[in-house]
């Protein structure tokens, strides 16, 4: 191998030290999640722009930021390190059978991952999944649970956060309701009965005060469960706030509607997380990869 094909290859510790710090936004954060001085990160991030040629993590006052040739990097370095990471984990298992104990939200559950599971299994028969429902946080050791897909925010101690997939409510209704109520504007939905869940509280006060609406509004009834939301709406009780990716098949079905076609980021999205010591289990390493393929080319269908 030439001198310049090899400057083209850098070590594996430059390259994980430069992806947690791309990840995690910090020289400190990434020494703690690799079992380093933040002295030994910077002299790999060091070693790598060298070898490079290029500047990719400028320092200020607040911490690091990644310049724009080293956002560029990251996202290939990422790829390459999971790719890395998922080979090895197959080359690991040898064929032996694994375990991998997950929690998961009831809703996501049942409407979006667990219809995709046949696939999982096809393509991993060695590993069996054992799901458990869990909203909000918990403590890995004491639950005996491997990782979860967590809603809220990535601030989950001493574990590895990747972002899943983003929140997108839009406000949906029967189509019978919406024939004998036809919407002009975000602010009609004023004098309508909002249906409301109550894990989002915030939700219908959220979405006014993206269109600028200070006004108070309706108050409908509140549900515990998604599927009690939805069947409310289809009874015509009101109009719903409803996580786009969880209804598309009422969307699709016609059995709800959107009484305006205008969605609106929900303030949460959905994470992949697992404590940083399970991070390279086999079955982690290998539902985590399936799952974000799952997601990518889910964001990549038709809506």
């Amino acid at each position: 191998m030439s001198t310049f094909q090899r400057r083209l290859i850098p070590s594996t510790a430059a390259l994980t030290a430069f992806d947690c710090v791309a990840r995690l936004g910090s020289l400190s954060a990434a020494a703690a999640a690799l079992d380093l001085t933040p002295g030994a990160i910077s002299r790999q991030i060091a070693s790598l722009e060298e070898q490079l040629g290029t500047i990719l993590v400028v320092r200020n006052n607040k911490g690091v930021n990644l310049s724009q040739k080293g956002e560029q990097y990251a996202k290939g370095v990422a790829e390459v390190i999971e790719k890395i990471r998922l080979i090895s984990l197959e080359a690991m298992a040898q064929g032996t059978a694994s375990t991998l104990k997950l929690a998961i939200p009831p809703t996501f559950g049942t409407r979006w991952l667990l219809p995709r599971i046949p696939d999982f299994v096809e393509r991993h028969p060695d590993v069996t999944i054992n799901f458990s429902t869990r909203i909000g946080q918990f403590d890995f050791g004491k639950e005996e649970l491997d990782a979860a897909i967590h809603v809220g925010r990535p601030d989950w101690p001493g574990c590895d956060c990747q972002l899943l997939l983003k929140e997108t409510v839009v406000p949906v209704c029967s189509p019978e309701f919406l024939q004998r109520n036809p919407f002009d504007g975000p602010s009609a939905l004023l004098r309508i009965p909002l249906l409301e869940m109550a894990s989002r509280p915030q939700a219908w006060r959220l979405w006014f005060s993206h269109f600028g609406i200070t006004e108070r509004y309706r108050e409908g009834m509140r549900f515990e469960q998604f599927i009690n939301v939805s069947q409310a709406c289809r009874a015509g009780l009101g109009v719903a706030l409803m996580p786009s990716f969880l209804i598309a098949s009422e969307l699709e079905s016609g059995r709800l509607v959107k009484a305006l076609d205008l969605p609106v980021d929900s303030p949460v999205s959905y994470y992949f997380v697992c404590p940083i010591e399970k991070a390279n289990d086999s079955s982690v390493g290998r539902f985590r990869s399936w799952l974000f393929d799952r997601v990518e080319a889910f964001n990549k269908s038709p809506k």
